[in-house]
């Protein structure tokens, strides 16, 4: 039932869905552009959607009172970003301490614009020894989907220019469009 409801929603909001549920048990599926709250809740509703339950790294200060039972719920995994390292370890050990898990992480780490993005999720992904697909969603056309799977090298800075390159070639448009900056 929620299922249904989640996907009545997206199509009243005027989303359209491009693919479904990724096969593998563990895997990373990068959220671009992430210019908005509102990128979180039109994901949430595509995954779900299509069957699917994917967890994110949220900022801990969110996770006080009811929000912070809220947000579990919903897949927010609680993480300090004041320290990388620290942060990816962490989302290592829970990822190898889950049979499935679906994690989305917007690789921009923020949602105002930067040109140099985040290689965490290719540490994680190496790791993990899960793959990684290009998720989007694309408030210009309401497109919203999970992507290609990307083949990783131990290059993390080529991959990262290689992905760049693809979501350009992508032409996606932001909630927030000045907040979402390409290669």
């Amino acid at each position: 039932m929620w299922r249904k409801f989640c996907g009545w929603l997206l199509r009243v909001l005027g989303w359209t869905v491009d693919s479904p549920v990724v096969p593998e048990e563990k895997c990373i599926i990068l959220g671009v552009p992430h210019t908005s709250v509102w990128d979180f809740v039109i994901s949430y509703l595509y995954y779900e959607s299509i069957g699917g339950t994917a967890y994110c790294m949220i900022k801990k200060e969110f996770f006080w009172g009811p929000l912070g039972w809220v947000l579990r719920k919903l897949g927010g995994l609680p993480v300090d970003r004041k320290n990388a390292t620290a942060l990816v370890l962490s989302v290592i050990r829970e990822m190898k301490s889950r049979d499935c898990v679906h994690l989305a992480i917007a690789p921009e780490g923020t949602r105002k614009p930067v040109k140099r993005w985040k290689t965490g999720f290719h540490t994680i992904a190496k790791e993990v020894g899960c793959p990684v697909y290009l998720g989007y969603f694309d408030w210009g056309t309401k497109h919203v989907g999970r992507g290609e799977k990307i083949t990783l090298t131990d290059d993390a800075r080529a991959d990262m220019n290689r992905i760049q390159e693809i979501y350009e070639s992508m032409h996606l448009v932001g909630k927030n469009p000045d907040g979402y900056i390409t290669h």
